[in-house]
């Protein structure tokens, strides 16, 4: 998994000598090595001597590339301050359908395991690589990135880093734990059915889901080799241990994609507000047919009264367009469907299709992965009435909380697909609902940034999210940066010290 080459053994060997907690923030590492408390090398040392002690109890990162790292940060420490970049030596990881130069990208696929090397970055790895990022390994997805565990048959299963018989979430679940864990201060994942928020609820840290036009998103393996404008959903965003990382790692991936970037700049808007008595907060109201762990709820409804307390204004409200949202979450089940269907076998899709009939959503889902050409731009400009839906409501409110997961980290479980169901409050709901959620902002594009605010009694994290206006991607960021001085945010979890 990892080399044992003499340069890996000469970074390992090093006692970083002035900073020593691996669970501060990448924006404090940023600055420590800015102002020569640490240099990169020190600072990969550090986090090189952490995955050779806890990730094998992990399974977080499954590739390294630690000579290059090595190189990488000596040339970063032998520059001049001006030149190291945003970020310069900072370690970072990357989820393994991304392309990283020098690497293989395997997207957790067992026909994958001896892909070729990649020889080109994904434009979100180049531009951290550019701002000085010290690409350090890729972390652990489940196959195609496509469940909310993180387990595949080339590298195994990914433990919660709170509780090892719990999965740290999908898809980007290597990610969320190596982050939890203080194994890499900065994770760049893939989103489209939550797959960077749900493992960082799960994992007790913070992730943006950025703006779905705001980042670029090629180079994924399979599903987003290359920039395509009728490919909706998707997008690539961070995890942190501090929500003001995540505004951080923005500023150097946004951008539009390459061949738009002769002419197009963007130009994120600052934060509505910058203090909690200035948000208008609306709190979604609950899913009459989702239920939800007690334990969330009490912990959202916390969250309320502490906004009230603080002068913000509170309510109860979400976007007309959404209803009941039975309808809404078959609109989002359709386009997702559609959106991968390229990549999936028309047979595997008509199967499972058949072992889901008595599922009410099943025919979102798989009628999108069997759609035609001409169903799918119905469902374009039908997806345009809840992207004016949101805009509306955003003229009243600044952001939207509601659940990330309708439970927190589950314990792991190796049945098929079809036979899977989780329990809420002692009642059974299909696996697939793990979606619901996810889907709120989605659907529309909108930006959502999750974060930490609470443990259940058995110490488990429980993490909610904060969903703003469309490519007013710091409102939500900043409000979760403000919000965390009131709640209990990231804690790190026992045993990895």
């Amino acid at each position: 998994m990892f080399s044992t080459s003499s340069t890996y053994h000469a970074i390992r060997d090093m006692s970083p000598s002035a900073i020593d907690d691996p669970f501060r923030s990448a924006t404090e590492m940023v600055r420590a090595l800015r102002d020569r408390e640490i240099s990169a090398t020190e600072l990969l040392a550090l986090h090189v001597k952490r995955l050779e002690r806890f990730n094998p109890i992990l399974k977080a990162i499954v590739a390294s590339d630690l000579d290059r790292a090595a190189a990488t940060a000596r040339a970063i420490d032998a520059r001049p301050a001006s030149l190291r970049g945003a970020i310069g030596g900072l370690p970072i990881t990357i989820k393994d359908n991304l392309n990283a130069a020098g690497l293989r990208t395997t997207a957790g696929l067992s026909e994958r395991a001896e892909a070729p090397v990649a020889d080109v970055d994904a434009t979100v790895v180049a531009r951290l690589r550019a701002a000085g990022g010290v690409i350090l390994g890729k972390t652990n997805l489940p196959p195609a990135a496509s469940d909310y565990q993180t387990a595949n048959p080339m590298f195994g299963r990914t433990v919660n880093p709170y509780d090892a018989l719990r999965t740290p979430g999908g898809s980007t679940g290597g990610g969320a734990a190596a982050v939890a864990a203080g194994l890499s201060p900065l994770e760049i994942g893939t989103d489209i059915g939550g797959s960077v928020r749900v493992p960082a609820a799960y994992c007790g840290i913070y992730a943006h889901k950025p703006s779905e036009t705001l980042v670029p998103r090629d180079g994924q393996v399979r599903d987003f080799p290359v920039p395509n404008p009728a490919k909706v959903g998707n997008v690539q965003g961070p995890l942190a241990r501090d929500a003001g990382d995540l505004e951080l790692a923005l500023e150097i991936i946004s951008g539009p994609p390459a061949g738009e970037d002769v002419a197009w700049r963007v130009a994120i808007p600052q934060s509505r507000h910058e203090r909690l008595a200035g948000f208008r907060v609306a709190i979604l109201p609950r899913i009459p047919w989702l239920p939800l762990a007690d334990e969330i709820g009490a912990a959202l409804d916390e969250v309320r009264t502490t906004l009230s307390r603080l002068g913000a204004t509170v309510g109860q409200a979400q976007p007309a367009s959404f209803g009941d949202l039975r309808e809404h979450y078959r609109a989002y089940l359709r386009m997702i469907g559609a959106t991968l269907s390229p990549t999936w076998d028309p047979a595997w899709v008509a199967d499972l299709a058949a072992r889901n009939a008595d599922d009410e959503f099943a025919p979102g889902i798989f009628g999108g992965g069997m759609a035609r050409a001409r169903d799918y731009l119905i469902w374009l400009d039908e997806r345009e009435a809840h992207r004016q839906s949101y805009r509306r409501f955003f003229s009243e409110w600044d952001v939207l909380l509601a659940p990330m997961s309708p439970v927190v980290a589950f314990p792991h479980d190796d049945r098929p697909f079809s036979e899977r169901d989780l329990s809420v409050n002692g009642e059974r709901i299909p696996y697939g609902r793990l979606s619901v959620y996810p889907s709120l902002a989605t659907l529309a594009g909108q930006p959502a940034t999750v974060l930490p605010i609470g443990r259940t009694r058995s110490g488990l994290p429980i993490g909610i999210q904060a969903i703003g206006p469309y490519l007013e991607d710091r409102t939500p960021i900043r409000f979760s940066q403000v919000l965390a001085r009131e709640v209990l945010g990231y804690v790190p979890p026992d045993g990895y010290w």
